[in-house]
């Protein structure tokens, strides 16, 4: 029997591995074809990702190009039309080179990854570019292109040569090469497009190179939670921050079954206010603004003020976050707790959902793009507290759908103001959720279609 049996298996198992390996090639063959290259890691460059999953609705196969490192979305890991190629990160030893040398290694590294990278793959119709980083990858974008006769579409996000003068300075020899470098190969493109309209002037009058703005808009998964939704996320985060649990829903609520209406799940009415930030932990992004106007908060309480308690979730990953978590860990507040979590893809956008403020400190090195971050927050309907720069106004309105601020005090001020009367009154807070509502109105699928498809047609 066993002789019977055993063959089956292996050939019903060398078919099902041959459908894996040769499937998806013949679903995507003579299909159009793109290649989405970002040199960073995929699963935190989003933009990117939105950009492969719209290409992938109006029939083109993608190879989205990369390095590895955080899971990439989940309808992208589950598209079968979109293939994701992994690059090879720099070997680790190049660090104990001087900072010129490491510099010299890394681009000559990268420059041969990324065109193996391209060059692999099937001869594409269109490569979009993310920008930055600028070297080496905007000169091998270009060369590639030319060889296999591709167009070259750069999506410019920033600059590279101020984000790399944030660790130097302007005239450090490598910024000024990065400048020069940029300004020279980032007029090659075919197409190009921008994050904001500040972005596509500059482009414009410094730069001779012509943009169409493209502003980010938040995919459909970035929206407000129901209650019951709220109260199962808060269950779940409480079993690794207990802190959670003064949110979740009343004692009724947690004995709730399925079978039982969502009205009957009401979260306390004594719960503290959940406050959200997200970040890279890098240097454009100063958290110690907002944890003095946590203590502001903390003392404030202290002094008598009506205020609830504070949960702020501070999520991502980054070079900073062990110096801010010694920071954190230092403080022995009772009526504010921090926490730092690094959550599950899906989870990040049900945060959003379920918070009652939003806090970003991203302060562009350009102050000329937009911190996604705020999309994905007014995506969910919710409320921003916004650091103040040039072009922040672009998505921010100062007292209409948010709070524009420069320094702590103005930020533990407008907390304090937002926050005084929650949770039995959140006038305040419902005045900006109803002035988002214009704003969740336009998405991601629909802005594209509107925008991107004429460029590429």
């Amino acid at each position: 029997m066993l002789f019977i049996v055993l063959p089956s298996f292996i050939a019903i198992g060398l078919a099902s591995l041959l459908v894996l390996v040769f499937g998806r090639r013949f679903l995507l063959s003579g299909k159009k074809r793109v290649s989405v290259v970002v040199l960073g890691d995929i699963g935190r460059s989003p933009r990117m990702q939105y950009h492969a999953l719209s290409f992938s609705r109006h029939s083109y196969a993608v190879d989205l190009i990369g390095y590895g490192g955080s899971l990439s979305h989940k309808d992208l890991q589950q598209n079968k039309f979109i293939q994701q190629h992994y690059m090879r990160e720099p070997p680790a030893f190049f660090k104990y080179f001087p900072r010129m040398m490491i510099y010299l290694l890394k681009v000559i590294w990268q420059s041969a990854v990324l065109l193996l990278s391209m060059m692999s793959v099937e001869k594409p119709k269109l490569v979009l570019l993310q920008n930055p980083p600028a070297v080496p990858s905007l000169a091998v974008a270009w060369l590639v292109c030319k060889l296999q006769g591709s167009l070259l579409m750069v999506d410019w996000h920033n600059y590279g040569y101020t984000i790399l003068s944030l660790a130097l300075c302007d005239k450090h020899p490598l910024v000024v090469f990065s400048k020069w470098y940029e300004h020279l190969f980032g007029r090659f493109n075919d197409i190009n497009i921008c994050v904001t309209n500040a972005m596509r002037d500059d482009l414009q009058k410094n730069w001779n190179i012509r943009a169409v703005t493209i502003y980010d808009r938040p995919p459909s998964i970035f929206k407000r939670l129901s209650v019951k939704e709220q109260h199962d996320l808060f269950l779940k985060l409480s079993k690794e921050y207990p802190i959670f649990a003064d949110v979740e829903g009343n004692e009724q609520a947690t004995a709730i079954t399925e079978e039982l209406p969502d009205r009957r799940i009401q979260l306390r009415s004594d719960r503290p206010a959940v406050i959200v930030s997200s970040t890279s932990w890098t240097q454009d992004e100063d958290f110690s603004l907002l944890l003095k106007a946590l203590e502001d908060y903390e003392l404030a309480v202290g002094a008598g003020h009506t205020l609830p308690k504070i949960i702020c979730a501070i999520t991502g990953k980054g070079p900073q976050r062990s110096y801010y978590q010694e920071l954190i860990n230092q403080n022995d507040w009772q009526h504010v707790k921090i926490i730092t979590p690094w959550l599950a893809a899906e989870d990040y956008p049900k945060l959003l959902g379920s918070s009652d403020l939003g806090v970003c400190l991203h302060t562009s090195s350009s102050g000329l793009d937009l911190p996604m971050k705020v999309v994905d927050m007014f995506g969910c309907g919710l409320p921003v507290c916004a650091i103040k720069y040039k072009s922040l106004h672009e998505l921010v309105r100062d007292g209409e759908n948010g709070v524009v601020f420069t320094f702590a005090f103005e930020l533990g001020i407008a907390i304090r103001e937002l926050l005084e009367p929650f949770p039995k009154d959140q006038t305040r807070l419902d005045k900006y959720r109803e002035n988002i509502r214009s704003f969740q109105a336009l998405r991601w699928d629909k802005n594209w279609d509107e925008h991107i498809l004429p460029l590429i047609q």
